[in-house]
């Protein structure tokens, strides 16, 4: 399916600085909860990620990553979901994250 370039700037994807992760044990799948700097325009947001797999929570504190900031948020049983953390599946389909190669400024837009 070919769409038009004006759908692909609906999608906000920004970059942001995992400041915070806790453990989510009452999700279905393992999960962790995160919450992301995305800058002063955007501030932090909070997301549920299923990286168990391959992520120490430790290790991911400091971490760039891409995130859709602009999905309405979802209810994943008592938390609130508010952005997208964006990521790739490995052969096993556990989710890879995606992030820039270098440091960037937080809140920097995807084009």
């Amino acid at each position: 399916m070919t769409i038009a370039y004006e759908d692909f700037e609906r999608v906000d994807i920004r970059v942001g600085t995992i400041v915070d992760v806790q453990p989510f044990p009452e999700a279905r799948r393992p999960a962790f909860k995160l919450v992301v700097d995305f800058g002063s325009e955007i501030g932090t947001r909070k997301s549920s990620a299923q990286l168990t797999m391959h992520y120490d929570p430790a290790a991911l504190i400091g971490r760039q990553v891409a995130a859709v900031v602009n999905f309405a948020p979802k209810q994943i049983g008592k938390f609130m979901s508010e952005v997208l953390v964006l990521g790739f599946p490995d052969e096993a389909g556990a989710v890879i994250l995606i992030g820039p190669e270098r440091k960037v400024p937080d809140g920097g837009k995807l084009f």
